[in-house]
């Protein structure tokens, strides 16, 4: 669940400033109610220029100069006026649509400025989650059965079997993921199906749901890639269906989850095949269900995901906790990965973070 909380940032580790960017841009979601359908994927993007306050205050501590530059027509001028050796990329959304924060990675690329997280291509596909499901399927990570609704009377594929959850699309941060989501039989399903498809015009992703544990996955690259696990531990006790909802992850209910480590190197595996097959870079968030048989099921795919230290409490800086990891040694790995990656795109030009 969200908390804000003012807390100053710790002091950064020693030499932490060698070799690091001496300007970078910080690019956020430019939000205003009007852009969004629903208040609730309002409240997914509205602290986002605060956020992005908070990781400039870190960035200072490690001596690096910051601009923070919403993603909105003027965003071109600004970068090409301050002329960033990075620009970290916290866009989630331009004009309160998601699907184009991929144009951000575009821009970026035009204007030949190095970034943060996935590319053109990455950032495409994370906002299709049923193309999602279809590489990952294709390419043996598991995942439970599914179907992309159009239209909320589309036959219900015979081989699905509730309960069943639907997710938007289109959408991330867990909008409309709320108790009502599982459906136990038909009728509720369509209900559902009209509600999400009228209200979001989006298709609708619809998946048997996985009783069990869940588990989420942190990939970070630097000189070396690594896979930090934690499971969610539920609070609630006296639900039916226990998966982490909306207001679990944005209201604070009390009610919520909390992480612990959890070990499994065949996990760890499947996570890098599944941030190769969905063309993410330097960062990416897994959700996986686990069954009482032990077998996973990956139910969610985030490139750039919500990004920040502790007191934003994000998943990035709380599992990395658990291992010991500052949010000032994600914030390095994170730019000298990006500027690394940079002089290798000018030594092989024919490479990019799409993989092309």
């Amino acid at each position: 669940m969200k908390k804000r909380k003012n807390k100053k940032p710790k002091k950064p580790p020693r030499n932490s400033q060698r070799e690091l960017p001496k300007k970078v841009a910080i690019l956020y979601s430019e939000v205003k109610r009007e852009y969004f359908p629903t208040e609730t994927q309002y409240l997914t993007e509205k602290d986002a220029y605060n956020d992005a306050v908070v990781i400039a205050k870190y960035l200072n501590k490690l001596r690096i100069k910051t601009f923070l530059h919403p993603a909105n027509d003027l965003l071109p001028e600004n970068l090409k006026k301050n002329k960033p050796d990075v620009a970290l990329n916290l866009v989630g959304s331009v004009k309160g649509n998601e699907y184009l924060a991929s144009t951000v990675p575009a821009l970026l690329e035009l204007l030949e400025i190095p970034y943060t997280g996935a590319g053109i291509l990455g950032e495409s596909l994370s906002y299709n989650k049923f193309l999602i499901k279809k590489l990952l399927q294709q390419n043996g990570v598991p995942i439970p059965y599914y179907q992309l609704f159009n239209t909320p009377y589309d036959p219900i594929d015979p081989t699905l079997r509730f309960p069943l959850i639907s997710k938007l699309n289109e959408i991330h941060g867990g909008v409309e993921i709320t108790a009502n989501a599982v459906s136990e039989d038909e009728k509720h399903l369509r209900e559902r199906l009209k509600f999400l498809i009228t209200t979001y015009d989006q298709p609708v992703l619809v998946e048997e749901f996985i009783v069990g544990r869940e588990i989420t996955a942190i990939l970070l690259e630097g000189l070396n890639r690594k896979v930090y696990l934690a499971e969610k531990i539920f609070k609630k006790r006296n639900q039916k269906y226990i998966f982490a909802t909306f207001e679990d992850q944005w209201l604070n209910t009390g009610d919520g989850f909390f992480y612990q480590q959890y070990e499994d190197p065949v996990l760890r595996e499947y996570v890098k095949k599944a941030f190769d097959i969905t063309k993410m870079a330097d960062y990416g968030k897994f959700d996986i269900r686990l069954d009482a048989s032990g077998r996973y099921y990956f139910i969610d795919c985030n490139s750039n995901p919500a990004f920040g230290p502790k007191e934003l409490d994000v998943a990035i800086a709380n599992i990395l906790d658990l291992y010991d990891v500052s949010f000032y040694d994600i914030l390095k790995r994170l730019l000298l990965n990006t500027l690394r990656d940079a002089e290798g795109k000018k030594l092989l030009p024919i490479t990019n973070k799409n993989g092309d």
